[in-house]
């Protein structure tokens, strides 16, 4: 029961993945936690969220005038600012860093917002550890398959971010450093299949910007085991990578549309796109090793390396989305399986586009 009698931060806690995380903490499945703390800087998204949790078992003013007597907490705050970040980092045992700018047209039109939270935001979080020495036990930075081998702003902060924490644990040993990194989570906010819908519900045409392309997918329940797998298993600066299918964009499209006589249209590679997404690179290959059912890069860094070059690197290859792509019949069967398809008709109220 890892998480029994945890303090628990999660920056970014509003989030499609961020959400998850908490349900799954809450449910007790992994020891019930002291605290659970949402940090965000949206106090919508958190009134939202705190409303959706405990009003059906108190009134809406016992929910929001004892916020801090919960064992689910809500903070407003932004990972920009140092003193907010050590505020909410103060006692906390485990700290979830999903607080992310993730949009890359946003990301390449204003690369220093995402350089703020990507980047300085991870480093306020290190900062506030080493100089106010606190206990904390773990940080796991959420990362993605777009840092790996990076061509956008959202990559390239994102890889920047591994490495801050990556990097922290040589100054910081008293706190186990530690990311993830994983594809595209299925009908996440702002993703591929949420525009898909709301397209066949207005008629189509469906935009896909390149037949070849590919992506990695995965649910949002698999990115949170992802990140308790690698909050049981990942020893100091190493990134938990889950081994997860793939399928053209293309055959996304298909499996939604059905039978439905809507069209797809081809428009394009866009600025900062590419074909296929790469979660272990040629390079990390050398030092990719198996964690049960996931694989870890182990750090670079000699100072965090020494006691483990003995492990067989798992993977001869990088591991890319176009190495191993579903056809369209399982691409259909995946999409299912996690209740994705569209099952209304194509001008179905949008709820019932969701369900």
């Amino acid at each position: 029961m890892m998480l029994k009698g945890k303090r628990i931060l999660v920056t970014g806690g509003t989030g499609s993945m961020g959400r998850t995380f908490v349900h799954r903490v809450l449910s007790g499945a992994l020891g019930t936690p002291k605290r659970i703390i949402v940090f965000s800087r949206d106090e919508a998204k958190q009134h939202e969220m705190r409303m959706s949790y405990l009003h059906k078992s108190v009134t809406t003013d016992e929910v929001i005038y004892n916020n801090f007597r919960n064992v689910l907490e809500f903070r407003i705050g932004d990972v920009r600012d140092y003193a907010d970040v050590c505020s909410a980092v103060k006692g906390a045992d485990i700290v979830v860093n999903a607080a992310a700018l993730k949009q890359v047209p946003t990301c390449e039109y204003f690369p220093e917002q995402a350089i703020q939270t990507n980047c300085l935001g991870a480093a306020n979080i290190v900062r506030a550890i080493g100089e106010m020495g606190y206990r904390v036990e773990t940080v796991v930075g959420v990362s993605t398959d777009k840092a790996c081998k990076p061509v956008n702003v959202m990559g390239m902060t994102k890889s920047l971010q591994e490495r801050i924490f990556v990097s922290a644990n040589v100054l910081n040993p008293a706190t186990r450093f530690i990311c993830v990194r994983y594809g595209n989570v299925l009908a996440s906010r702002g993703s591929v299949i949420p525009l898909f819908h709301e397209q066949i519900r207005g008629g189509g045409p469906l935009t896909v910007t390149d037949r070849r392309m590919t992506r990695f997918l995965l649910s949002l329940d698999q990115a949170v085991d992802t990140v308790l797998a690698a909050l049981r298993g990942a020893k100091a600066g190493e990134t938990f990578v889950p081994r997860a299918p793939a399928a053209s964009v293309l055959n996304i499209a298909k499996a939604l549309i059905g039978k439905r006589s809507v069209k797809i249209e081809l428009t394009g590679i866009r600025p900062g796109e590419k074909l296929h997404e790469v979660l272990v690179s040629e390079e990390e290959i050398h030092h990719c090793v198996r964690r049960g059912a996931y694989y870890a890069i182990r750090p670079m860094l000699p100072e965090l390396r020494a006691a483990r070059e003995r492990e067989p690197n798992a993977l001869k290859a990088e591991y890319s989305s176009g190495d191993d792509v579903l056809d369209l019949d399982a691409t259909a069967v995946l999409l299912k399986r996690h209740r994705l398809m569209v099952k209304a008709r194509d001008r179905a109220p949008r709820a019932e586009l969701l369900r």
